[in-house]
């Protein structure tokens, strides 16, 4: 039920995200500025000790979930270049407009709306204090994607109506992914090796995606201060869940 629940507040979230880029889009580099330090300090504070521990626990090689941890950065990196969603290919894109672009990138994040909800389910069979730190960044970062979402369909000149379509879809589909979670465990080496993945996505997200977009709406060291916020607010929260469990 606990899953649940937070899978539906990552669904808000990103639904959320999505109708602040569709009427207001002043003080959008707030959120995503602490978002960022948010999923920084995740990725540092306690995805990584977790796989360590796994590691050892498991007895096994080091290197197996770095790799994954590394595919899993690439991997997020070669589909966003794939639907051409980042940097240099928006900055190609801007004169001229494709829906159909748009509609991609919102398929995209269909699908890695899920990914989000079975990662919350997953991360609590490891331990609620990772469970609960892996939902904060979670319902964090989807804000984030659901506002950069939606601009990128505003951007190409995709309908309202379609737009609002696309978020029902993402608002469904971390809740199923959280769903499908309670059907499957995973055993200490599997959860260990998911782990590295997730934790390689998480900080694709971060440094390629999140922070970029901050840096981009508030050049003062405003931006800085607040992603520093995050990460120190991540390293307390870790601490305190972990002293309670």
């Amino acid at each position: 039920m606990y899953v649940f629940l937070l899978t539906i507040l990552a669904s808000l979230a990103a639904l959320l995200g999505g109708y602040t880029a569709i009427h207001n889009r002043n003080r959008l580099h707030i959120a995503i500025s602490l978002t960022a330090g948010l999923v920084l300090g995740l990725v540092a504070f306690d995805l990584l000790p977790e796989i360590f521990a796994g590691v050892m626990s498991a007895k096994l090689n080091p290197v197996m979930p770095m790799v994954l941890f590394v595919l899993g950065f690439l991997l997020f990196h070669a589909v966003e270049k794939i639907i051409l969603v980042h940097n240099e290919a928006e900055d190609e894109y801007k004169p001229h407009t494709h829906p159909k672009l748009g509609i991609a990138r919102a398929v995209a994040l269909a699908g890695h709306s899920f990914f989000d909800g079975l990662s919350i389910g997953v991360a609590f069979q490891v331990s609620i204090a990772v469970g609960t730190a892996v939902a904060l960044a979670v319902i964090g970062h989807r804000f984030a994607d659901g506002f950069d979402t939606a601009s990128f369909m505003l951007l190409h000149k995709n309908k309202i109506t379609h737009i609002k379509k696309f978020l029902a879809v993402v608002v469904l589909m971390p809740i199923l992914g959280g769903l499908s979670s309670m059907f499957v465990t995973l055993s200490q080496t599997a959860l260990t090796m998911y782990l590295g993945f997730f934790a390689g996505i998480l900080m694709y997200i971060a440094a390629s995606n999140i922070l970029p977009q901050a840096h981009a709406k508030d050049q003062s060291y405003k931006s800085l201060a607040l992603t520093v916020l995050g990460a120190a607010c991540m390293f307390a929260i870790v601490h305190y869940i972990r002293s309670l469990s």
